[in-house]
Formats: structure tokens, C-alpha cells, sequence
């Protein structure tokens, strides 16, 4: 039952890290810095570049949310366990590192003197994708329960 509580945890945590501040950026300290998110992160790259600004969606926000609500499904035997090789694969789609990557090539194109700061919400969604695959390797990992 906590491997099933935690798994649903990460459906609300996901879209808390997703508008927490990742970052605080801006033109050298004295101009004051701006907050980053997951969400403000796909803002800009949308304006700016719509392919990359695709691939990362897809990335940080639906194959680690999809690979959540599979891993509740099968946890609940809603989801033939037959789908977790498929999970696994969502799940090493849903790289923070992708995100961030793109995030950062987006402020080096508009920022040459910058001030970038760590927010708490780095923490969290590196979190929540690395819970995300640490539950998929229980959840693989468990004898499957045979209903009667």
C-alpha cells in the first residue's frame, strides 16, 4: 500500500514542480532576478524555437506523467503488469536533464552576463523524475498478486 501511496504522491508533486521556481535568472545580481520554472521555461522556448519547444513538453511533462498514472494502474491491477517494459521506456524519456539542457541553451542565446541561482523546484522535479524511476523498479520488481 506506501508503494501505492507514493506512486500517487508523484501526480500531485509533478505539477507543483512544474511551476516552482527551478532558477532565478537575470542580468547581474543588481538588476534583480527573474524566477524560472518548468512551465515559464516552455514559454520562452515556445516563442522561440516551437521543434525543441515540442520534444521538451513531451519530455518534462507527459512521459514522466504518463509513466505516474501507468504505475498506478498497474499497482491497482487496472494495467496488465505486460506494460511495464513500455513504462520503463517513458520513463528514460523523462529526463530532467533534457529540459534543463534546453532551458539553459534558450537563456545562453538571450544572456551573455547572467546571474543564475538554484530554486527549490530543481529539487523537486529532479525528485520527482528520479522517484518516478526508482517506483518503476519496485513496481517491476514485485511478485505479481494473482486476484481470485
Amino acid at each position: 500500500m506506501t508503494l501505492r501511496l507514493l506512486t500517487l504522491s508523484l501526480l500531485i508533486l509533478y505539477p507543483i514542480a512544474w511551476f516552482a521556481p527551478l532558477m532565478h535568472a537575470g542580468l547581474l545580481p543588481i538588476f534583480g532576478l527573474s524566477e524560472i520554472s518548468v512551465v515559464t521555461g516552455l514559454q520562452s522556448l515556445w516563442a522561440s524555437d516551437i521543434a525543441l519547444a515540442l520534444l521538451v513538453t513531451v519530455f518534462a511533462i507527459f512521459a514522466p506523467y504518463l509513466k505516474t498514472i501507468g504505475l498506478v494502474l498497474v499497482q491497482w491491477h487496472l494495467l496488465d503488469r505486460r506494460a511495464l517494459p513500455v513504462l520503463h521506456v517513458l520513463g528514460k524519456l523523462a529526463m530532467a536533464d533534457i529540459f534543463l539542457i534546453a532551458l539553459y541553451i534558450t537563456l545562453a542565446k538571450g544572456i551573455s552576463y547572467a546571474t543564475i541561482e538554484t530554486g527549490w523546484g530543481l529539487y523537486l522535479f529532479s525528485g520527482c523524475v528520479l522517484a518516478g524511476l526508482g517506483l518503476g523498479i519496485v513496481t517491476d520488481r514485485q511478485k505479481p498478486e494473482f486476484k481470485e
